[in-house]
């Protein structure tokens, strides 16, 4: 990896840090800008754009964030051998990650805003959003496969379109009351400084054609 996304890790997991103490000292309260974002998600919430963000909500959730971190697995890989590698890393990077964000979850238990303003249903503590993460983690894998698969520009378009549905999925958390802001802002932060460790702990067992960059003259 190369130094400015270790930098840009690190200072994503100092934030990660920094906002779970101030979440946790704060038993759960909202910080500055969460009743802001969630007032206007409210009051701007008509039933066509609840029902598209009940659609969209849910591909960050149950099988399907697992299906496609082996889906990135299996781009990312050359050879039988290689993309039964990959896809097992890119699970693991996965499933771990969700194992740890629970940790955190449970462990500050920060209460979601009132029921009476959820647009889906809801379950669990808040901080950080699982659905959030659990997108941002998918959608950097993905895009990871992809983007090994081919260097083409309709490539590093489809990936920009991966990462856009990542983050759409933690907006909509905000949008259908069931997040704070900074809910789904740790989640985002979790998910970066994740990727960026999960990928310097893989790395050394993928094997080395996955990882370099492809050969000139390559689609």
């Amino acid at each position: 990896m190369t130094r400015a996304r270790h930098l840009a890790a690190g200072v994503c997991l100092l934030l990660f840090v920094l906002l779970t103490v101030v979440v946790a000292v704060r038993d759960g309260a909202p910080l500055p800008g969460d009743r802001a974002a969630h007032a206007w998600a409210v009051h701007h919430r008509p039933p066509v754009a609840r029902a598209l963000a009940r659609v969209l909500t849910a591909t960050g959730s149950g099988p399907l964030p697992y299906l496609l971190a082996v889906g990135a697995g299996l781009l990312a890989g050359r050879d039988p051998r290689q993309r039964l590698c990959a896809a097992a890393g890119a699970l693991a990077v996965l499933a771990l990650g969700q194992a740890v964000r629970f940790a955190v979850m449970a462990a500050v238990a920060r209460p979601r805003p009132t029921l009476a303003d959820w647009g889906t249903y809801a379950s669990g503590h808040s901080f950080p959003s699982g659905h959030t993460a659990t997108a941002a983690l998918t959608a950097g894998l993905l895009a990871w496969g992809v983007t090994r698969r081919s260097r083409s520009s309709s490539a590093r378009l489809t990936a920009a379109l991966i990462l856009l549905w990542g983050a759409a999925v933690g907006l909509s958390r905000i949008y259908l009351g069931v997040h704070w802001l900074t809910d789904v802002i740790g989640g985002w932060l979790f998910a970066v400084a994740w990727l960026t460790l999960g990928a310097w702990v893989t790395a050394p067992h993928i094997p080395a054609e996955i990882r370099q960059e492809e050969p000139a003259g390559r689609p």
